[in-house]
């Protein structure tokens, strides 16, 4: 009997992409700024990106290029890219100094570490942003308190105290838990590090948005030097959209007319770009709820309003699905066609393959394929945003012990 969970459930809204005016905070120039910064960092290197042309002769497409953020600064994850960033513009507005004027060893001065290193950050998390936040944080000689959403694996956690922090587990979803984090920031002093915005808080979680592009520019990059064809297609996944925008927005204005077109992914327990879309009044929509998917990266009720405008502009549809999508990229990553390598890719990084090879092959979903476009002269880029950050689902899903 077929598992519930690798059922595959695919809806759509599709879109011509609206705006002209590329973002400006997401230019080459300030994205140029971000990466000279983290190519100061110790450990700091371009994670891969690696062609499956055998996945892509197996579900009938051009190409696949599929960019492994499972090698981050060792961390199985591309969440520190904005972390880091975020924390050394933070601190560099305390200590009334200009961050385009240093580099990551600036912060590593005695009697700057002195001034810093009782400051104290704090974020909610489904698990890799906490996890940047606390290395971060630990890197800089400064401490994080690190706030967990109801039925967060016990592995997240163990990660998130490997690196310092303290971790608290909460009883409400991701949403509550990002607002209880914020009430104890104000309460305890402490700065708020958050990849989500609202009303008064837009600032650090730009900060963070633009970390982000580091991982953009690095793809371009490697497909120049592998002299591989741009993308045509482009999936991204959301949570709340920061690392869908920045991307996105990041391509726009490198890019141009030649941006991919660009879809919008997010598992349909925690949907809200899709509902936003759907609403159809440009307006950002949250859903409500456990929000109960294993795509835990990806259960957000409520989006970055920043995010949302770069999506909704920009963006050629929004898709909600089911996690048997994440399951089937899970599996058949870990498991390759002949002559690809193997990839280790967790539950929110492997939804953009899986989906892509559903679409392709599942009769049901011709509609969602010629909407978007697929056929054999597709060539998809996808982020595999982490690795196998919860062991024991990993393990279950692709029988990989």
């Amino acid at each position: 009997m077929k598992n519930k969970r690798d059922e595959i459930l695919v809806n759509g809204i599709f879109q011509s992409p609206l705006a002209e005016n590329c973002p400006k905070e997401l230019s080459a120039s300030r994205a140029a700024k971000v990466r000279r910064f983290h190519k100061t960092m110790e450990g700091y290197t371009l994670t891969p990106l690696v062609s499956l042309p055998g996945l892509a002769e197996h579900i009938g497409i051009k190409g696949i290029y599929i960019k492994d953020e499972s090698f981050r600064f060792g961390l199985n994850a591309f969440k520190s890219l904005g972390a880091t960033w975020a924390l050394a513009r933070i601190l560099c507005k305390k200590l009334g100094t200009d961050v385009h004027s240093v580099d990551f060893s600036f912060f590593r001065q005695d009697k700057i570490r002195e001034k810093i290193r009782h400051i104290t950050f704090a974020t909610a998390t489904d698990g890799n942003h906490g996890r940047g936040v606390a290395w971060s944080a630990g890197q800089l000689g400064c401490r994080a308190e690190i706030f967990m959403p109801a039925g967060t694996v016990p592995a997240r956690v163990a990660n998130i105290e490997k690196e310092g922090a303290r971790v608290r587990v909460t009883e409400v979803n991701y949403d509550d838990t990002v607002r209880m984090a914020a009430r104890a920031a104000e309460e305890n002093g402490w700065t708020m590090v958050q990849d989500t915005a609202w009303e008064g808080y837009e600032t650090i979680p730009l900060w963070i948005l633009q970390g982000y592009t580091t991982m953009a520019g690095e793809v371009l990059e490697q497909i120049r030097e592998a002299t591989l064809p741009l993308p045509t297609h482009l999936f991204l996944q959301a949570g709340v959209g920061s690392m869908a925008a920045a991307v996105l927005g990041y391509y726009v204005n490198i890019l141009g007319e030649d941006c991919p077109a660009t879809y919008i992914l997010e598992p349909d327990r925690a949907d809200c770009m899709y509902k936003s879309a759907m609403a159809g009044d440009g307006k950002p929509r949250a859903v409500s709820g456990a929000l109960d998917t294993m795509m835990a990266g990806l259960a957000c009720g409520e989006p970055n309003p920043y995010a949302w405008n770069i999506l909704s502009d920009f963006s050629s549809g929004f898709i909600s699905c089911s996690d048997g999508a994440a399951a089937l990229g899970m599996r058949h990553l870990a498991h390759p066609e002949p002559g690809d390598p193997v990839i280790v890719s967790g539950e929110s990084g492997a939804v953009g393959p899986g989906l892509a090879e559903a679409v392709m092959t599942v009769p049901a979903l011709h509609d969602i394929r010629e909407n978007m476009g697929f056929d054999r002269d597709t060539v998809l880029l996808c982020f595999s945003t982490e690795g196998d950050t919860d062991p024991v689902n990993y393990k279950m899903i692709t029988g990989e012990y």
